[in-house]
């Protein structure tokens, strides 16, 4: 006569025991092993993708505001220099400006440097914003002391200028300015 388990359930079949209480705890095992390895191959997932956006986010093009001030900068001081190569290094060859006499290529750009005299400049009052990670536009007052063609072009100018990545560089493809207008006084 077959005997019965210590404990849990049990039966023989042929030779073989059954025990459907042991076989079923092993199951449950099983599954909690496979669950937590589960999570753990998760986790490490999820690091790893966090590690490999910081990463790429380091290596990312610097949006920094100061940058694109002394960029900006420079390019003044190399029209103002009359450094053309200079101010090359600075723009993309398919620079577009515009002002109150015209919308300007980079090629009209450096025949207008050639035409002006440019004493003084003082830039301040920057907004920079970068709308994506290869873009900057900044927003600045320039006060300027120059001549173009003997015609006096001295004052206060509202400035605009969108700077992109191109290349691993910075370079300025767009720049506009508008003169400030006098405030004047209502009559009354």
């Amino acid at each position: 006569m077959p005997s019965a388990p210590a404990s849990g359930l049990a039966f023989r079949v042929g030779d073989q025991r059954h025990n459907f209480l042991i076989g079923f705890a092993r199951l449950i095992e099983y599954n909690l092993n496979e669950r937590t390895n589960l999570m753990k191959k998760q986790l490490s997932y999820t690091l790893i993708a966090l590690c490999a956006t910081i990463a790429i986010s380091f290596a990312a093009p610097d949006n920094n505001k100061d940058a694109i001030i002394s960029k900006e900068k420079a390019a003044w001081q190399a029209f103002k220099d009359k450094k053309q190569d200079d101010f090359k290094k600075l723009v993309s060859a398919d620079l577009v400006a515009v002002y109150s006499n015209g919308i300007l290529t980079l090629q009209k750009e450096l025949d207008a440097m050639a035409k002006t005299e440019m004493q003084s400049f003082d830039l301040s009052d920057f907004n920079v914003v970068f709308p994506d990670p290869g873009t900057a536009i900044i927003s600045y007052k320039a006060k300027v002391q120059s001549t173009s063609e003997g015609k006096d072009t001295s004052g206060t100018y509202n400035n605009g200028s969108v700077w992109r990545m191109i290349k691993g560089q910075w370079q300025a493809v767009f720049h506009s300015d508008m003169k400030e207008e006098s405030a004047t006084q209502p009559a009354g």
